[in-house]
């Protein structure tokens, strides 16, 4: 049960203490010490549940999806952004490329992928037999419009990125010199089932999910057509509403809080074993609760309460590490919509490097997550996580806890003490905000905790709006670039494909910190470039651009976590492994 394979926007809470439903569809030690952590941690916990009973006819399951906020409800994978809404339609939410549990794009889903690189073409062959859930077949239009919404500027889709616009024609579309997207054809009409794409150069992760060049659902244009561009995000058709082809269709919804499924009586593939699924939404603060009571089939854990929720009757734990970790970002920029890309303010608060690098030294996430995460967190050294393995950069070390270090850097810059606290280097009084999500019990003191470090080193840390900031307002700040936001603590559910084009680059929307440098562009190029075919290249690619971005500290990775999920045995076929599905899931006894 793993979601589709894109970026996503994750609560804090999740990433940090819990992960949740989001990855399922679907002086403290340095990295060696938390790489050790993790891999010990890992071994307790299967992938799969054990249960391999056969499931019975009309079976029904629950699920919680733990948060302390109510999810959007954009249910279009090209508009939506939040981990919680794809967490609520994984269910129906499927991808058009099946893959296996490497991530590599094989044949036998919705539609097939055909490469030629020498042509620079990309050929999707629909499966004839794939129909939405009101019985209309899916075809070639249907992908093509998931296209027209990412690049048609009035949806304002955060997903128009770089990686897409190497399409051809597609800039002439968002630009409005053209009603269709010139490099997107479909050689048997509208109607049919080949969709051929032209690219102005092939990249090296094209054959794996989540590479970000292809887009990987479609949307039901014969749905959607007569909503304008500019009113589809707030739709009935999308948040309502919503057709989908894979083994569950919605059939009832209670906006922010719960959804249920039934099966899709038009799915093409294996049938669903399941009468009605419900997820809903559960507060952190009950969530133990929850488990230990068995109000659901499948909860996530909090790492926060595993000691407590371990003891829950008729359970079984599965777990893994997801790809996904949380970080600080530093605001240096603002986006410029005209331009389509982040504009650096060099005299922004903190644009000094040392400030950043200071702060990232002054942070103990090994003693934090040691004390409030039952060592189920750890602290990462780099923005590439070491499930990538062979672009995992160890020499890279990260940010450890290091007063004494933190202090002689703001020494450097000219921060000096005056009292408690540094002035700038104006002599100016220096207040810097920090943004950061509510989440559960121990968010609060862990973020409490790192502010009373930065007191250590002379910088006053003061929380914006003076409180955590829930889900969705924490993001709306951010990606709108609040004034009152000096730095931020934010977390990513990664794509399957490493390359971090879509969320670092001048002209990814998802780059909140809004740096820009002429030598991040080259190095992220090179990760993307026909010389990164090369796998040894590529390698080293990734490797430079992690020591340019540990070095210059626009973004700090701070933590993983192992996600744990609490399952009723009575769940049969519920996995995490990447090939899993919806459609396999069922339950062997009806209570």
């Amino acid at each position: 049960m793993v979601s589709k394979r894109k970026k996503w926007l994750m609560p804090i809470a999740t990433a940090a203490v819990a992960m949740t439903l989001a990855g399922c569809s679907s002086n403290g030690g340095g990295s060696d010490s938390s790489s050790k952590q993790a891999e010990t941690t890992n071994k307790q916990f299967p992938v799969s549940v054990s249960n391999k009973s056969k499931p019975v006819e009309g079976g029904t399951l629950s699920l919680a999806m733990v948060s302390d906020t109510p999810f959007t409800g954009i249910f279009n994978s090209a508009l939506a952004t939040s981990a919680n809404d794809s967490s609520v339609s994984q269910f129906g939410d499927e991808s058009l490329f099946k893959y296996d549990d490497n991530y590599k794009i094989v044949d036998g889903g919705a539609a097939n992928l055909k490469l030629n690189v020498d042509a620079k073409t990309a050929t999707i062959t629909i499966n004839p037999n794939v129909k939405w859930s009101d019985g209309q077949p899916l075809t070639a239009k249907d992908v093509v419009y998931s296209y027209k919404i990412i690049a048609n500027p009035a949806t304002k889709s955060s997903r128009y990125t770089e990686s897409l616009q190497g399409i051809e024609g597609i800039t002439d579309y968002n630009a409005g010199k053209s009603d269709q997207i010139s490099g997107i054809t479909t050689p048997n009409g509208e109607d049919g089932n080949e969709v051929v794409i032209k690219f102005k150069e092939m990249k090296p992760g094209m054959t794996q999910s989540g590479n970000g060049y292809l887009w990987e659902t479609a949307s039901p244009e014969h749905q959607l057509k007569d909503v304008p561009f500019d009113k589809l995000v707030s739709s009935d058709q999308v948040r309502k509403t919503p057709l989908y082809y894979g083994p569950y269709k919605l059939s009832n919804l209670v906006a922010g809080q719960s959804a249920e499924w039934v099966p899709n009586e038009y799915y093409y593939g294996e049938k669903p074993k399941l009468s009605k699924i419900t997820i809903s939404v559960v507060s952190p603060s009950n969530a133990t609760q929850a488990a230990l009571s068995n109000t659901y089939d499948i909860i996530g854990v909090q790492n926060s309460a595993w000691k407590e929720v371990q003891s829950a009757p008729n359970t079984e734990f599965i777990g893994k590490i997801p790809l996904s970790y949380s970080y600080l970002g530093f605001k240096v920029g603002k986006w410029d919509a005209e331009k389509g890309e982040s504009v650096m303010n060099t005299n922004s608060k903190m644009s000094d490097q040392k400030l950043r690098q200071a702060i990232g030294y002054a942070m103990n996430v090994d003693q934090a997550y040691e004390k409030f995460m039952n060592g189920l967190s750890f602290r990462i050294p780099t923005l590439i996580p070491e499930q990538f393995e062979q672009y995992f950069n160890k020499d890279v070390k990260g940010y450890d806890f290091n007063l004494d270090k933190a202090n002689q850097l703001l020494d450097e810059a000219g921060y000096k003490k005056e009292g408690d606290y540094r002035v700038d280097k104006n002599g100016q009084p220096l207040v810097i905000k920090l943004a950061a999500m509510s989440g559960s019990a121990v968010q609060e003191p862990i973020i409490q905790n790192y502010i009373q470090q930065w007191k250590k080193i002379g910088l006053n840390v003061q929380l914006t709006s003076g409180r955590l900031i829930e889900f969705n307002s924490f993001y709306d700040k951010i990606q709108n670039d609040d004034p009152d936001v000096d730095m931020f603590m934010a977390a990513w559910s990664l794509s399957s494909e490493p390359s971090p084009n879509d969320i670092y680059n001048r002209k990814a929307p998802f780059n909140f910190s809004r740096f820009v440098s002429d030598e991040q562009d080259k190095l992220l190029a090179d990760i993307d470039s026909q010389d990164s075919f090369n796998a040894e290249h590529r390698q080293k690619a990734f490797f430079k651009w992690q020591e340019w971005m540990n070095d210059n500290a626009y973004v700090i990775p701070i933590a993983n976590s192992y996600g744990i999920t609490a399952v009723n045995k009575r769940v049969v076929g519920y996995s995490k492994l990447p090939s899993s599905s919806w459609a396999s899931v069922g339950v062997s006894e009806n209570k």
